[in-house]
């Protein structure tokens, strides 16, 4: 029997990065991005922590199983993510600041 090979769809990379295996490269959201849960912009300087809310810019080709075969990606670019406050790596590309994160320390999609 033969599997099935999905066509996905690949969204331009335009940052000129891509990670590798499972890993994903997301943009941070910045301050003004991020709202309380009534709408209201949160000032810089009440949090401190890092942010763990970011859009996927690159995905990864997906990590290897132990048959040599590749395991889907489940994120795309495009999407909004929850991350895990230290699960990624800080990266410069053109002086932006990019994290880098493997699937497994995203937490979810926003769908709204």
């Amino acid at each position: 029997m033969q599997k099935k090979v999905q066509s996905v769809k690949k969204a331009e990379n335009k940052v000129g990065f891509e990670p590798v295996g499972d890993r994903v490269l997301v943009r941070p959201s910045s301050a003004d991005e991020k709202k309380s849960a009534g709408g209201f912009i949160i000032p810089e300087t009440a949090h401190k922590e890092k942010p763990e809310i970011g859009t996927v810019v690159a995905v990864g080709k997906g990590k290897r199983n132990d048959s040599g075969d590749r395991v889907h990606m489940e994120l795309e670019v495009g999407q909004k993510v929850m991350f895990s406050k230290y699960g990624f790596d800080e990266i410069k590309i053109d002086d932006e600041e990019y994290y880098v994160i493997s699937e497994s320390n995203i937490l979810g999609v926003f769908t709204k």
